[in-house]
Order: C-alpha cells, then sequence, then structure tokens
C-alpha cells in the first residue's frame, strides 16, 4: 500500500487530496481540498498550501491531472496563470515518484476504476462496461474532452485525444443553418464550438438569429439554468440541439474508436444527468445507417463519481507504479 497526493488542476481550481493505491488501484480517496488557483501563484505555493490544511508532511509520491496536453518542457494552462516545469516538479514539491496526466485522461483513468454505481445508465443495453474492448470516454466542459480506454485481462491502458476538435457535422436542415451562422464567427468550426459550455451560447445566439428573435447577451452560468429549467424557449431549443449534437459526436467517436460503449463526463455531464435520457440523444447516437444496429448495441453510461480528476490521477499513478 502506498500514500500518494492526488492533484486535479483546473482553468480556475486546482483539488487535492491524499490517496492511498495498491497493486494498480486506487484503495481509498481522501476528503478533497479545493483551492483557487488565482490565489496561489504557483502549483508550489499551493502545494505547500494543502500541506498546511492537512497539518502533516505530504507523501512523497504524485498523480497530478493538469489542463492542457503533457507534451514539451513547458506546460502552459488555459486561463490559468501557472506555468508548469516537469522537469523541476520532483525537486519543488519533493517527490520522489510523480506522473502527469492530461486532465480528460484522469477522467478515463477514473471510469476504467469506479464501479457501476457511480455510472448512471442513459441509453442502449442496461449492462456494465465491458471487462476487454474500447470505452470512448467524451464530455463537455469548458471545451469538448475525449479519451479511450483499452481494457485486456492484465489491466488496462488510457488513450488521450483531441477528439472534441473534429468538424460539426449538421445532420438536418436547421443544423445546417446553425453551421452557416457559426461559419462568419469562426474560420473553422469544430464540434467544440457547439458541445461545450461556451457552445450552448452559440447555439442559442445562432438559432435566436435565424428567427430573428431580441435577446439579451447572457453569461454561460445564467443561460445554462434557464436552459436546463426550461425558463426560456430559445435556451431550451439550444440545449436540445446541444444534446443532439453530442449524440452525434458519441457516436462518431466511438465508430472511430471501435468502442463498444460509451461514457459520458465532463465538467457539464452531471448537470446533463437528468436530461440526456429524455433527449433526442439516444436516437441521434444510433444513427449511422449500415451501423444502426451495432450502435444500438452498446451501453452508454454518464459517470456520476464527485471527484473523477482526482480519482483519475490517482488511479494513473497507481497504474504507473503497480
Amino acid at each position: 500500500m502506498k500514500e500518494i497526493v492526488a492533484v486535479d488542476i483546473g482553468g480556475t481550481h486546482a483539488r487535492f487530496a491524499i490517496a492511498q493505491v495498491d497493486q494498480g488501484r486506487v484503495v481509498t480517496l481522501g476528503e478533497a481540498t479545493t483551492l483557487k488557483c488565482a490565489d496561489h501563484a504557483s502549483l508550489q505555493l499551493a502545494w505547500e498550501a494543502f500541506a498546511r490544511v492537512v497539518d502533516r508532511p505530504l507523501p512523497r509520491a504524485a498523480g497530478i491531472a493538469v489542463a492542457c496536453p503533457i507534451k514539451g518542457d513547458i506546460l502552459k494552462l488555459t486561463n490559468n496563470p501557472w506555468v508548469i516545469q516537469p522537469a523541476w516538479l520532483p525537486v519543488k514539491l519533493g517527490v520522489d515518484e510523480l506522473i502527469l496526466v492530461n486532465d480528460f485522461g484522469a477522467v478515463a483513468h477514473a471510469v476504467a476504476q469506479v464501479g457501476e454505481d457511480s455510472l448512471q445508465h442513459i441509453c442502449g443495453p442496461d449492462q456494465p462496461l465491458p471487462e476487454q474492448g474500447v470505452i470512448t470516454v467524451v464530455g463537455p466542459g469548458t471545451g469538448l474532452g475525449s479519451a479511450y480506454i483499452v481494457r485486456r485481462k492484465n489491466g488496462y491502458f488510457v488513450c488521450e485525444t483531441e477528439g472534441g476538435h473534429i468538424d460539426f457535422s449538421p445532420l438536418d436542415p436547421l443544423e445546417d443553418r446553425i453551421l452557416t451562422v457559426l461559419r462568419r464567427r469562426y474560420r473553422r468550426v469544430s464540434v467544440e464550438r457547439v458541445v461545450s459550455g461556451p457552445g450552448l451560447l452559440n447555439l442559442y445566439e445562432a438559432i435566436a438569429e435565424m428567427g430573428e428573435l431580441s435577446v439579451k447577451a447572457r453569461d454561460d452560468k445564467a443561460l445554462w439554468t434557464m436552459a436546463l429549467e426550461g425558463s426560456d424557449p430559445v435556451a431550451a431549443a439550444a440545449l436540445e440541439r446541444f444534446c443532439l449534437s453530442l449524440g452525434t459526436v458519441a457516436g462518431d467517436l466511438a465508430l472511430a474508436q471501435g468502442g463498444s460503449a460509451v461514457v459520458i463526463a465532463g465538467g457539464l455531464g452531471l448537470r446533463l444527468a437528468q436530461h440526456l435520457p429524455s433527449s433526442g440523444f439516444a436516437e441521434r447516437f444510433v444513427a449511422k445507417g449500415r451501423f444502426e444496429g451495432m450502435m444500438a448495441e452498446m451501453p452508454v453510461k454518464l459517470i456520476t463519481y464527485p471527484q473523477p480528476g482526482l480519482l483519475g490521477a490517482a488511479a494513473a499513478f497507481a497504474e504507473a507504479y503497480r
């Protein structure tokens, strides 16, 4: 049994917890401490602040999830002033063993290790995730994250991808018109421009423009609240289009990756938990022409674990140092 520090670093918050790992699995994950990144000038200072919170020497091992690609000598996070130099982390944090993983790669590690009690059925057969094969993981948040898990008899591995940046693919005349509107704003319209937190605002404004409706500029948070409550008809229409497009891209990624199951995650996943099953998500997920029968046989679930990034950071360490 080994004790480690699990860390999940996003654009706004950094979350820390003490975890215990053994033989490639996370045994326990302690209570999370959430710190605002803006209140600390660096990861090292936030690490030291966490040590003061728990009031004990920190373990000399860490699994750290970071909201950016893990490439190069310097990691620069979006919407976060921290600059992380991986080569210097062992010295600055006082650790002997360390793994860095992309934030959505960490979510995929969490999916690989949670039990069925942390997975809500969305559509397809109501059965457990397959013990062997490919599981596609996709989720909207600030952007659209994508990864996949390859499960084998002797374990699993996670592949991080940039699947959220594939092209937005309209499937009906209304979406053709939405694409036309968005092309005036963006040189290239990726699916992330539609299926993400800010994507709902793009849909909202595009639908309003097509109907020549007057709407006030709104921030993402207020718009999501209105859409989920159904208190604004344009916002509700935008949310339905959002769910349709999420179904389309989830199915596309599963086809491209050879998936046999799909898990929806991301910062907005839990907010959609009650809405997705009654939306057009399932219809779009299986709408793959000659492969509709195969798509209908795939279980689609949503991860409900409250801190998947932290769990995944610990799981990535456990898998790497099994």
